[in-house]
């Protein structure tokens, strides 16, 4: 029962990723995996569960569980679903044209244990099984996957992984995308209930790391850095904080370079665009409702230029739909009464007209970008500049520097090249809210715009966003799980409520 790697490469399609790679687990052993955004964590993890090749060097050791035996959670093998259900949907060869497309009460009996799957047949009386229980999945057990929110897809992937009852158990960013008391179970049971099961966390933050975990193992530049007793790891991580803290000591410099690239976007992005009332957008007895279930319901609220809000609420509370409203994502718009920029939805106006005023950083738009990895770092920042998937026009040489700009304010100078796959998930994050903020929109909506940053990034980030706000131009929406993200120009907040009358509280900081 041994994991065993011994000088090994871990490789994919021919290309090394992780180098000489030393590691032994033994049996009854948890441990965190952590490190830097673009170490290798998550491929580590990822050939763990067998998806990637492990080589060993001249006299190495590769000795692994079977592949059958380990559950592997993360933002890859959500995005990986998603994408599945849209290659699946049949809607336009169905009757009323909507294919739901999988539930979360087939996903869990496609991966659940034998012994589980005896006493629940078909799905049958899946309510009561302790992983759906534990995540709180019962009322979304047969909704379609692909209307569920970021966080109602993370508990669904945890509860399905539970109930598979495997060996290994490799949960990659696990809190990410969860509200406080979905957060506050994992732990819980992280703590107490793994008597059966090998736990990996891979986790940046120490925060959240359950007493169960004992060893560490760190990887910095593709390769290990560290590996051994947890408390060691914490002792010398307290006397190596100078990653943090140059992050930190680079807001005023970060500052001064976003003043600059700003009047490069000036003279780039049409004046138009910032020729708006004060009321950026207003919604009128909102009320949106999907098989029978409101989501939203007679919500009024108004978005003023320079008030900055903090959206917050539970899994599934409505964050998501709440700002497709304003995107454009979500038809339901058009039977409310919505007004972006003064402007009734539905009374003429384009998605581009829209969008050019927007700028957007979701779980949805990183899944499309993914799904579209050869472009270069240039080409994605670009897009955002004509509010495409991808770049289908020429650039001029000024609208270049500003992308080259705006990588050096994501922390990539000199990597305009670079293909964006290669990244990994929190490097590509930080590269899409600069994408997003690249034409300094009228709004900037960030829904969960720190998932998967370390803390450097997640403090570069902040620090930017904080400098975006204080810029005038920029109005911030902002939906986080994570009180110690919210920034301090986000003095307002819409709080959403379900099940409560009514469903929302308009608040002040």
């Amino acid at each position: 029962m041994h994991i065993i790697l011994e000088h090994c490469d871990i490789c994919k399609d021919g290309e090394t990723i992780l180098r000489d790679v030393t590691w032994d687990s033994g049996e009854q052993e948890h441990w965190l995996v952590t490190g830097s955004n673009g170490a290798g964590k998550s491929v580590f993890a990822a050939a763990l569960a067998g998806e990637f090749d492990i080589l060993p060097r001249d006299a190495g050791e590769g000795s692994l569980l079977d592949p059958a035996s380990v559950s592997l959670v993360s933002f890859e093998t959500a995005a990986e679903l998603i994408e599945e259900e849209k290659r699946r949907d049949d809607s336009d060869f169905v009757d009323g044209g909507v294919d739901p497309g999988r539930t979360p009460r087939k996903l869990i009996m496609e991966t659940i244990s034998r012994s589980d799957s005896a006493t629940s047949p078909d799905g049958f009386d899946l309510e009561s099984h302790p992983a759906v229980t534990l995540f709180a999945i019962e009322p979304i057990l047969d909704r379609g996957l692909k209307y569920l929110s970021t966080g109602e897809i993370r508990r669904t992937l945890l509860a399905s992984a539970l109930a598979a009852r495997p060996t290994l158990l490799i949960l990659d960013e696990p809190y990410e995308g969860l509200d406080t008391a979905s957060r506050a179970r994992l732990l819980a049971f992280l703590s107490d209930n793994l008597a059966e099961t090998r736990l990996i966390l891979v986790m940046d933050k120490i925060e959240g790391v359950p007493d169960s975990v004992t060893r560490v193992i760190e990887l910095e530049n593709r390769t290990v850095s560290y590996a051994g007793p947890i408390t060691e790891y914490l002792a010398r991580r307290q006397t190596n904080t100078s990653s943090v803290r140059k992050a930190v000591s680079q807001e005023a410099s970060l500052d001064d370079l976003f003043h600059e690239t700003s009047k490069l976007a000036d003279a780039i992005v049409p004046a138009e665009t910032r020729r708006l009332s004060d009321v950026l957008v207003e919604m009128r007895d909102v009320t949106i409702e999907w098989s029978g279930r409101k989501v939203l319901d007679r919500l009024s609220w108004t978005l003023r230029r320079g008030e900055h809000w903090l959206i917050r609420g539970p899994n599934g509370s409505g964050k998501t739909t709440f700002l497709e409203l304003i995107t454009g994502d979500n038809p339901q718009v058009y039977r409310n009464d919505v007004r972006l920029f003064g402007i009734r939805r539905g009374s003429g106006e384009t998605i581009w007209e829209i969008k050019e005023k927007l700028g957007i950083v979701s779980y949805r738009l990183h899944t499309e970008y993914r799904a579209l990895g050869e472009y270069s770092l240039e080409t994605v920042l670009l897009s955002g500049l004509h509010d495409s998937i991808g770049l289908y026009q020429q650039c001029g040489e000024e609208e270049r520097l500003l992308a080259v700009q705006w990588l050096a304010l994501a922390g990539f100078s000199g990597k305009e090249r670079l293909p964006f796959r290669e990244l990994s998930y929190g490097e590509q994050r930080a590269i899409l809210i600069a994408r997003a903020a690249i034409k300094c929109p009228p709004i900037l909506i960030l829904d969960e715009p720190c998932h998967g940053l370390d803390a450097e990034h997640r403090t570069r980030v902040l620090t930017l966003l904080s400098a975006i706000a204080d810029g005038g131009t920029t109005t911030l929406l902002h939906v986080t799980h994570d009180p110690t993200e919210a920034l301090p120009c986000e003095r307002h907040i819409l709080e959403l409520r379900p099940g409560e009358c009514p469903m929302y509280r308009i608040l002040e900081r």
